[in-house]
Parts: structure tokens; sequence; C-alpha cells
């Protein structure tokens, strides 16, 4: 690979401190030190002018888990910001620092020269910038200050117009990770035959096709004709098609109500291959939500549901059928239409055997619900919003929120989605193992993203329980939720169409057409 030309270039700081050995030198080492997101031309200009005073350059680059100054940052990685500084000729050594502030790497290298940019000095010392100069100076060093110049910032270009660095980041995380494409590969055979009891709120996704006539003069109605309607299993019914797509033996229990709607959802389910254990209820109408389509825009949408929580006799149901199931995985698909509440929550986590696999995704868009009442699970999957609503925080940025939410659910594995903006998941770190990473959306061309998050459960779950490996189960959860994203329509995702998906990106990686 074209990257470890450079690999050479980046050390730890006690490699420099060995290397570069202590002061007084005869030949002078210059040490700079930021984030460097995005290498713009005000670092370009900063860095040859560091170059300038000295016979060496070293680099600090901030850890991810110390950038918090904007939301959804690092854009980068710090393995792929160290590299992109290694890249360059002015450029002799860089080091990522896993501390908070560059003061420990100071006093480890102890460069001659300490370069900051000239804006660090305008209205006084910084209290921080303060700090560094004294760690500087207690060694005999000195703080050089840049030139007055143009400053550019890396967050709002990001802002303003973020590169596509998909493939880029995804071959610094595998390459870090010691992964491969073929493990990728791998793993999506290695789902196959898992048994998976999916429990959750079926939803039957109506589309009725109209076409508008006019408007009445005299009130605000439309007139519109009829030309269709579209029925599809939706809700935790389409998660459990997605699984089973993938080659899961699956088993969906769910809540249906005594009406039409359920003989379409049985016969659906019937043609999947999937056990279906459906519960009546007389009590409730099987969930529909309809929505009325006139020109291409959805102009209202009609639900028929009820919401009140289910009976205990119902819920005793839930729980012999969890307890009776024999499967390597549970999956709660929770969309707050009754079958999960205060009451039934506890009986039916209690209910999943000790040695099964635990995931929970709580689709809580509209209504009440929180992710945290599935502590201690294996996996769960919250979008942002849904996030920020469990914590009660609007303001906290992306990572910073995900490591409070994976702290406070006491989680294996989170994957936070993030929408267009990938996915970060977070699990327990040590040693070289990090505690969090972020990908990228894979999805070339967005046509519809509902649903993208059912196939990201999907796949994460069977691949983080075949082959308990994160780095796997995220990227393959992340390329079948782009898969979701580039069909019209919640379509269950097959093994060959991740299998594409995988093989473009091994492409691009490879620099092929």
């Amino acid at each position: 690979m074209i990257e470890n030309k450079y690999k050479h270039k980046v050390k730890t700081a006690a490699e420099l401190a060995e290397l570069l050995g202590d002061p007084p030198r005869r030949r002078k080492i210059v040490m700079c030190h930021g984030t460097f997101d995005l290498v713009h031309p005000g670092h370009i200009r900063h860095l040859i002018y560091a170059r300038s005073k000295g016979a060496k350059l070293v680099v600090g680059v901030t850890a991810d888990e110390h950038v918090k100054k904007a939301d959804h940052r690092p854009f980068v990685p710090d393995g792929l910001r160290a590299m992109n500084l290694a890249a360059l000729e002015t450029v002799d050594f860089v080091t990522i620092d896993p501390n908070a502030t560059p003061i420990e790497n100071i006093l480890t290298i102890k460069p001659d020269y300490f370069v900051k940019g000239y804006e660090y000095q305008r209205g006084g010392l910084h209290p921080r910038t303060a700090e560094e100069k004294d760690a500087v100076e207690s060694y005999g060093g000195e703080v050089i200050f840049t030139p007055g110049d143009i400053v550019y910032s890396s967050s709002a270009i990001i802002e303003t117009g973020p590169p596509d660095l998909a493939v880029e980041k995804l071959m610094n995380l595998l390459e870090g990770e010691k992964r491969s494409f073929a493990d990728l590969k791998a793993a999506l055979q290695a789902v196959k035959g898992v048994k998976v009891h999916v429990v959750g709120d079926t939803i039957v996704d109506s589309l009725t096709v109209t076409s508008m006539i006019g408007a009445s003069g005299k009130t605000p109605t439309l007139s519109v004709r009829y030309e269709g309607r579209r029925d599809y299993v939706g809700g935790a019914g389409i998660v459990a098609k997605h699984l089973e797509a993938a080659g899961a033996d699956v088993t969906f229990t769910t809540v249906l109500g005594k009406d039409d709607l359920a003989e379409f959802v049985r016969e659906d389910i019937g043609r999947s291959g999937i056990h279906l254990n459906a519960i009546v209820d007389e009590t409730r109408p099987t969930i529909n939500k309809n929505a009325i389509v006139a020109g291409g825009y959805r102009m209202l949408k009609i639900d028929t549901l009820d919401n009140r929580g289910i009976s205990e006799q119902i819920a005793k149901k839930i729980v012999r059928g969890i307890k009776n199931t024999a499967v390597d995985a549970v999956v709660f698909s929770d969309f707050r239409h009754g079958i999960f509440n205060g009451e039934s929550i506890p009986m039916l986590s209690a209910a999943i055997p000790d040695a099964v696999f635990k995931v929970a995704d709580s689709q809580v868009a509209s209504r009440w619900g929180n992710i945290l009442d599935f502590r201690g699970f294996d996996l769960i999957t919250p979008n942002e919003k849904e996030a920020r609503f469990s914590l009660g925080d609007q303001d906290t940025v992306i990572r910073p929120l995900g490591t409070r939410l994976y702290e406070e659910a006491r989680c294996k594995v989170l994957i936070l989605k993030l929408g267009s903006r990938g996915s970060m998941t977070f699990r327990e770190g040590g040693g070289e193992l990090r505690t969090f990473f972020g990908l990228d959306s894979f999805a070339d061309h967005v046509v519809d993203a509902v649903g993208s998050g059912d196939a990201l459960l999907a796949y994460a779950t069977l691949a983080l329980k075949a082959t308990g490996d994160e780095v796997v189960a995220s990227v393959l959860g992340a390329m079948a939720a782009a898969v979701e994203c580039e069909i019209d329509g919640n379509i269950p995702v097959t093994p060959d169409m991740v299998l594409k998906k995988i093989e473009t990106y091994e492409r691009r990686a490879g620099f092929q057409e």
C-alpha cells in the first residue's frame, strides 16, 4: 500500500525522545501540535515556517478522544490525520498524542523550538498556551509564534462541504484494527444459520397513490383521484425479514389484531420462511400507517393504531415464547406501540436466557420511549435523536454524548447511527484497543433512506454474534444500511447485495475503477 511508504515517520513520543536525544543539540528540533482535521493551506504555511527553524520537524496530533471543539468531530480519525501529515515532505516525524494537552509530549521529546500560530498570542497568552510555554522553557527550549497571515479553519471547511473520505476512513480503520476485506466477506458466510428471535411491534406501511384533481375554492380541501394502494410489512417485521434474508433462522413474535391486515402479515411473513408467533389481541387493530401520495409528494399520513401497553396476559405469552424458543440471539425491536412499556420491559428482558446474545433497538422518534430501558444488553443501536432524548441532552457534541450513553447503558457495544454522517461505535477499550471509532456512510446515491437502520441492526447483530468482532459487525451493518438507502422501499437486504457493496469499496481502496 502507498501508506506504508510513510509509516516509518509515525512514532510514539518515547521513540522520538530516544531517536532525537536530549538538548542541547547541534541540529535543532522543532515541534508543532494541533488537530489537523483537514490539512489546508494555512496548515502548510505554518509547517513550512516551523521547519525552516530547525533540522527536523515533529508534529503532534491530538488523539480522537480529546477532539471536542465541534460536533461530529474529528472528521478524519487520528491514524489518517497522522498519515496525511507524514506524507508531507516538510514533516520529518508525526506522533499521535494520547494526552489532553501536548505538555507531556513536550517534556518527553524536549524540542528546541515549539511553534504556535500567531493567533495564540493575540490579546495575551491563553492560560493553556502559557502552560505550554512554561513546559518548553523548563528545559531551556523556546516558543516561537508564526508571523501573522490568513487564518483558515478546518471546521469552516468541513461544515461548508465535507469531502468524501469514506474509503480512506475505512482503510484506516481496517488497517489499524488488523482487519481486511476478506474478513468482511468471511463474516457474510459466518452469519448464515444463526438462530434469532425477534420480538416487537409489526407495522403495516401503506402507500395510497393518488393524482391531484384540484382544490375547493371555499375550504382548504384538496381533491385527488385514487389510483391504487400498496402494503408492506414494516416495523419489527422488516427487521425479521432483513435477518432472514441475511441467512438467519428467524422466529418472530408480535401482537396482531383480528383483521384483514393481520392476515396480510401472516401471509407475507410466511412467504419469507420466518417462524411467526403471532399473538392476537382482539381489542386493538393491527398497526397501519398509510401515506397518501399525490404527484410524488406525501400529502398526509393516516395512522391506525392503539399505543396502550399490552395486557399482563399477553406479556406472559411473549415471556413464554422467549423462554421456550432456543436461539443464539434475541432482538427487541421497540417502536413503542404497546409491546414494550414500563411494566413489560423488565419481564421480557428477564425472560432471555443468560447465554443468549441480547440486542435492542428503540425507535422513538415521535413517541415516548428510552433506549436506556435496555441496560446491560450486548448491542444497542440508537440514532442521535434517541441518544439525546434518553440522556436529556441536546447540547453535547457527538463523541462525548455517545461515550456517556455507552457508560449509562452498560452495554457491550453501542452503534450510534448518525444518518448521512454514518455511524460511531463504542466498546470496551484497553491497551491498543480504541474505545470508539467512526464510519462514514457508504451510500453512493440515496434513493430512500427509510429502513436503513433496520438493515444495519440486522447485519450488525448477526456479524457480532457470529464473529464477536465489533469492527466487522459495524462495517457490515454500515454496508447493509447503504444498500438499503439505494433501494426504493424498505426491501430486505441480501448477502449478495452487501457483497457487491464490499467489492465496490475494495476496488476503490485499491485505486481501481
